[in-house]
């Protein structure tokens, strides 16, 4: 692309987007010595939350966790705005728990919005970047829409949904961004000029409506947990508001099967591929025709607004069946619209076009961050600005990468997986992604990466500190209950035969008892006549790591065979049509995604354990061939 432009102040990172990737990959640059540049389309979309108020959720939670332990933003600014938290799937094991907090909408942007503006290095600037400037394959700047050339060198881009973004209602559809924002239709153009391949993907989001017009004696109320979780302190703040539960019905069934004619999804309008895991509510009716019903959840936007977020009512149909859909539900009759629901479809990258570095193989220095690389979500947006940022840094510097393995994190899976698998949809993280999820919890998410965190200078002394003293009081606490021995008494065999278990006659080591199924730490307490004189999360880490003890054991060997795959590297210069007897498909795929090692390789889809024997035999041949 030719412009007119002048030169413009020059930087050592420049950060296209202020979204949740956006800002967590401008923190991570500016706090680690580089002078940094975040530009948005609109100061007013910082830190925005377009669809669901709220942070983390079924896996999103770990993330959240995780970022946290790096030396992210995220967790802390949903603990200062938070309106309810709750701890998801407590039935189930604690590798699956997942904290869910309800934000303050527009706080959380106030949050964010003052601490980039109050970070040193960190320059916060509206405009619209128009054009990348790659020169001999190595990125060198970025154009604006004023005529402005910046300098860098480095540049991430976190553009959300905006890029291309094209909002669909209906039989309306027209060019903006979330909100009805500004479309940076431009850059489009420019990075695949550049030799990035874009493709098209879509995501929506559903109705708000008054407060004052929801009839709440027809819904369920969803109370936060006592006492709250956070995600960075110990120290629990007050829920502030509820939650209701409503339910669809046959004939809001009725309502949106007679319009499907109407909904672009299925009219050919919307050409972009949808997220699976957050189907519209005309997607759910089609493909799960036998429900009778479908759950939704009525959560509030702020705690200084009326406005009510319909959650699991995303839709595209037109404004007026969405008002029909909404007020054939019991509670929603009188409803009244603030916002309708829209469909977005926009731009993003093939994933697989990026190191696991987040940086694009064919252009040094140039990353890409959160839905731009295929994902849905802000906890996965914030996750990969984050490590984006970190990566970016660390390359101006001349240090070494940081890249998370599977076995250490979500983010290491998340990433892994866009990199090396790809997605042909909206990226969701889900537990059930991980195969090491016992080992990455959200309880050891400081313990698995504070030190990586540390390394690259994005955790404080006092943070370091803190999490120091926790660690030597979690391992008292795991020493004291395996050395300890608790008396017989007929306060503890009441307990066991409670829980269907034999009465005791001699003491039994504390560890011991906790590692039956049904019994708590609480109990072992309890039976102490002894009130905890440590964190609550440190208790109930300790709980874990005692009564999961055998799992954990098993999951970690498991990381050390699969360990020596990840060791083992491919030259990154490996000409893949050189490996004879190796299948046409596999040598096709081996040298699209360029695997840094023999782990990563044998992930790729369509990779059999024929081809990686074949590899591993030419990698041992090649080895001696270069000696």
């Amino acid at each position: 692309m030719s412009y007119t432009v002048y030169t413009a102040e020059e930087y050592d990172v420049i950060v296209v987007g202020a979204g949740h990737a956006g800002i967590e990959a401008a923190l991570a640059a500016a706090r680690t010595g580089q002078k940094t540049a975040l530009f948005t389309l609109m100061l007013d979309l910082v830190g925005n939350m377009p669809c669901n108020p709220s942070i983390g959720g079924t896996g999103k939670g770990h993330l959240v966790f995780e970022i946290d332990a790096l030396g992210g933003e995220m967790g802390r600014a949903a603990d200062a705005v938070m309106l309810q938290s709750r701890m998801l799937n407590t039935s189930k094991g604690p590798a699956v728990h997942s904290l869910r907090m309800q934000a303050d909408r527009r706080k959380y942007q106030e949050y964010m919005k003052h601490v980039l503006e109050n970070t040193a290095n960190l320059t916060l600037i509206q405009a619209e970047v128009v054009g990348i400037s790659v020169q001999n394959k190595k990125v060198d700047g970025v154009y604006t829409a004023f005529g402005g050339f910046y300098p860098a060198k480095a540049v991430i881009i976190a553009t959300g949904t905006s890029l291309r973004g094209r909002i669909i209602c209906g039989e309306e559809a027209y060019d903006a961004g979330p909100d009805n924002t500004v479309s940076a239709t431009r850059l489009s153009k420019s990075l695949e000029e550049a030799g990035i391949k874009l493709v098209r993907f879509k995501t929506g989001t559903p109705p708000r409506i008054h407060a004052d017009s929801i009839d709440y004696s027809q819904l369920e109320v969803q109370y936060g947990d006592e006492p709250p979780t956070m995600f960075t302190s110990d120290t629990p703040k007050p829920n502030k508001k509820v939650c209701y539960i409503a339910y669809t019905n046959e004939e809001t069934h009725r309502i949106i099967r007679e319009n499907l004619h109407r909904s672009p999804l299925y009219s050919g309008v919307i050409t972009g591929t949808g997220p699976r895991y957050c189907p519209s509510i005309e997607d759910k009716v089609v493909r799960f025709a036998d429900k009778p019903r479908h759950q939704l959840f009525i959560e509030p936007m702020g705690e200084n607004t009326k406005e009510m977020y319909i959650q699991g009512l995303s839709s595209s149909l037109p404004e007026e069946v969405q008002k029909q859909v909404v007020h054939s539900i019991k509670g929603l009759e009188r409803a009244v619209f603030m916002r309708t629901a829209y469909a977005i479809e926009y731009d993003c990258c093939d994933p697989t076009q990026l190191y696991p570095t987040l940086e694009f193989k064919e252009i040094s220095g140039l990353y890409g961050a959160g839905q731009f690389n295929g994902t849905s979500g802000y906890e996965e947006a914030a996750a990969q600005g984050l490590i984006a940022g970190i990566n970016a840094s660390l390359k101006i510097q001349g240090k070494e990468p940081l890249v998370l393995l599977r076995s250490e994190s979500y983010i290491g899976t998340l990433i892994d997986d866009l990199v090396t698998k790809g997605t042909n949809e909206p990226y969701r993280i889900m537990t059930s992604r991980s195969e090491y999820r016992l080992l990455l919890r959200q309880d050891n998410a400081k313990t698995r990466l504070i030190e990586k965190g540390r390394r690259v200078g994005l955790v404080s002394d006092e943070k370091y500190a803190e999490y120091r003293k926790n660690q030597a009081l979690l391992e008292a606490e795991i020493q004291r209950l395996r050395s300890e021995t608790l008396r017989c008494t007929p306060e503890l065999n009441q307990l066991l035969t409670s829980y269907g278990y034999e009465e005791l006659h001699d003491g039994i080591r504390k560890a011991e008892l906790l590692k039956r199924p049904l019994i708590t730490i609480d109990d072992i307490y309890r039976l102490e006549g002894r009130v905890p004189d440590i964190p609550n999360s440190i208790k109930k880490r300790a709980e874990i790591e005692i009564k999961y003890e055998g799992y954990i054991k098993k999951q970690l060997a498991e990381v050390e065979r699969f360990k020596k795959l990840e060791e083992k590297k491919i030259p990154p210069d490996i000409d893949y049509k050189k490996i004879k007897g190796i299948r046409l498909e596999a040598m096709q795929k081996l040298e699209k995604i360029r695997p840094e090692n023999i782990g990563q390789a044998s992930r790729i889809s369509g990779i059999s354990p024929a081809d990686i024997s074949v590899l591993l035999i030419y990698l041992s041949q090649y080895g001696r061939g270069n000696e």
